[in-house]
């Protein structure tokens, strides 16, 4: 008995990772394609629900989909209405996957196998890496399957299950209730009704238990949603779960009361089991995407008084505070609005690079969190102040307002850039010098702190061009250029000269050194790219080829380096 229950385990183990190697494989592949498809399906509900379901069914998992929809409502990009329909199409995807792994086709697991190692060896550093670990999951999970099934086969005979099962067999809510917690550890219903449909291909369980483990499979995975969006505050992010919620597992709980004749009428009709499992699967999400199609109006409007939005910016420092809808009209006004919220994300971003050199000097692990926390603070802000010009966009500009509209623009765009650089680049290294215990060498940590001071300083510049759209301001923060470019080339010459007399630990964190380097330089380019727009209107653009020029020298120092 202790074997079989083993390899049953093993058998789910097995199938709940094969899904996730799939999810994000295909998340890495083309998840920026997902959420464009996303994106561009906010005009009808019906699209949306297609979306939802074509991004499951790449992704294998409706809960992934439901996160994606998810933070759009949480950043206000996606109405209630249109996330509902987006999590409708999703429950209806995932009982796809399911049909096709229905199909017992043998010979796919190999193949997949075969190919998806292939392509993920030779694939290194490219998307075909990325799918090819997808096409492993999938053989994974076709492997798996046929490891159930033959568990399950001699398994049914054996006095101890046998005697489980009989107990079981005429208790919907129990059966419910054990599906429903075997897909919240999975975080996917998939393997649950996969299993289920094993379970009843091989006769091991009646029809009414299996329909009755479906419908748990199924507010299982609504709960999965539901727990996430609740790791929070945000009232935003829990309507969307708490739509779902209600919508699919409300439907599920009125089922299992009838599950008995339900699945005796059933079953006349599907006398294969397994087919009807997943048939009903599909059935039943497929009925309700139908059936509340058409009333996700009032839904949504229960989850806003059931959920209001309680988010002010008190409460939330990061948030928005000054894109006032009601000024977008007057377009000036707009613009100032606009303006004054960018110099709120500028404030963001120089907290981000100013803690950015003591946490990667200091090996200070919680200065790291608190960086990446506020790069996700600095993504929101950059969406709503470019959606909010946008609309101000709308309506006729003077010249004036629309250069100022398009500088704002740049703006928000180089300082988004700068936090990414931050979080997503001299964050890693930081987390890499802590986990390699390294360390830079008395000189070159001061090399890097001064290199980092003038950057520092050069932003402050920038700010005030953004503000004052001044030429000699600008003029002289473009100056600054030729002050990075020599400590740049001084930092790398006299690293060099480090190698050659063998400070270790200018050897062990020379490529770490190098890439901070690299780092500063690229921030400090996003930097000066602010004063371009004023220089254009000024008359004093730079030679820009020149510049180039030398920087590229410089670079190609740092290269051999």
């Amino acid at each position: 008995m202790m074997t079989v229950l083993l390899h049953l385990a093993g058998g789910v183990a097995l199938l709940t990772w094969g899904l996730h190697m799939v999810e994000t494989g295909f998340m890495r592949a083309l998840g920026a394609s997902l959420r464009q498809l996303m994106g561009r399906s906010l005009g009808s509900r019906w699209r949306a629900m297609l979306a939802g379901l074509a991004i499951t069914t790449v992704l294998q998992s409706s809960t992934a989909t439901g996160l994606i929809a998810t933070s759009f409502a949480a950043r206000r990009v996606l109405t209630p209405i249109a996330g509902l329909a987006i999590m409708l199409g999703a429950n209806l995807g995932s009982t796809l996957i399911v049909q096709a792994f229905s199909l017992h086709l043998g010979w796919v697991s190999p193949l997949c196998l075969i190919a998806g190692l292939f392509m993920f060896e030779r694939g290194k550093g490219s998307q075909m890496r990325d799918f090819g670990r997808a096409f492993i999951g999938i053989g994974l999970m076709l492997l798996a399957l046929r490891l159930l099934v033959e568990t399950m086969q001699p398994a049914e005979a054996a006095p101890a299950m046998r005697a489980i099962l009989d107990v079981l067999a005429d208790q919907p809510l129990p059966n419910a209730m054990i599906a429903a917690l075997l897909t919240w550890l999975a975080h996917s219903s998939i393997p649950t009704v996969l299993l289920v449909m094993s379970l009843a291909g091989s006769h091991a369980i009646p029809a009414s238990t299996a329909l009755a483990m479906v419908l748990g499979a199924n507010i299982g995975s609504a709960l999965n949603p539901w727990f996430e969006g609740n790791k929070g505050n945000d009232n935003l992010r829990r309507r969307l779960p708490a739509g779902n919620l209600l919508l699919r597992g409300g439907s599920c709980l009125v089922l299992l009361l009838a599950v008995g004749p339900l699945a005796q009428w059933l079953g006349r009709l599907w006398p294969d089991p397994g087919a009807l499992v997943a048939d009903f699967h599909t059935l039943l999400n497929l009925g309700i995407a139908l059936a509340f199609i058409g009333l996700l109006k009032p839904v949504s409007r229960l989850l806003e008084r059931v959920f209001p939005d309680q988010r002010a910016a008190a409460d939330q420092p990061d948030a928005p505070r000054y894109l006032d809808p009601s000024a977008i009209a007057t377009p000036s006004l707009a613009l100032t609005c606009a303006t004054r919220e960018a110099l709120h994300m500028g404030d963001i971003v120089e907290e981000m690079l100013r803690s950015s050199m003591p946490a990667l000097l200091g090996d200070d692990r919680q200065r790291i969190l608190d960086i990446t926390r506020r790069d996700n603070a600095v993504d929101r802000l950059h969406e709503a102040i470019k959606l909010y010009v946008t609309e101000i966009t709308r309506e006729s500009l003077s010249q004036h307002d629309a250069a100022r509209a398009m500088a704002i623009i740049g703006f928000v765009i180089n300082m988004e850039h700068i936090g990414d650089i931050i979080d997503k680049n001299l964050m890693e290294l930081a987390g890499k010098k802590i986990r390699g215990q390294l360390s830079f060498s008395h000189d070159g940590a001061a090399e890097l702190a001064q290199l980092h001071h003038e950057v520092l300083e050069n932003f402050h510049r920038a700010q005030s061009v953004f503000i004052s759209a001044d030429l000699h301001t600008a003029q002289t923060l473009l100056a600054g250029k030729v002050t990075i470019r020599e400590l740049g080339r001084h930092a790398a010459d006299t690293h060099l000269a480090r190698l050659r007399d063998g400070v270790p630990e200018s050897i062990a964190s020379s490529s770490l050194h190098l890439d901070v380097l690299r780092d500063l330089r690229r921030i400090h380019s996003h930097i000066c790219a602010i004063a371009y727009p004023v220089l254009e209107q000024g008359g004093g653009a730079p030679d820009t080829g020149r510049v180039r020029t030398q920087e590229d020298a410089w670079q190609g120092v740092a290269g051999r380096v």
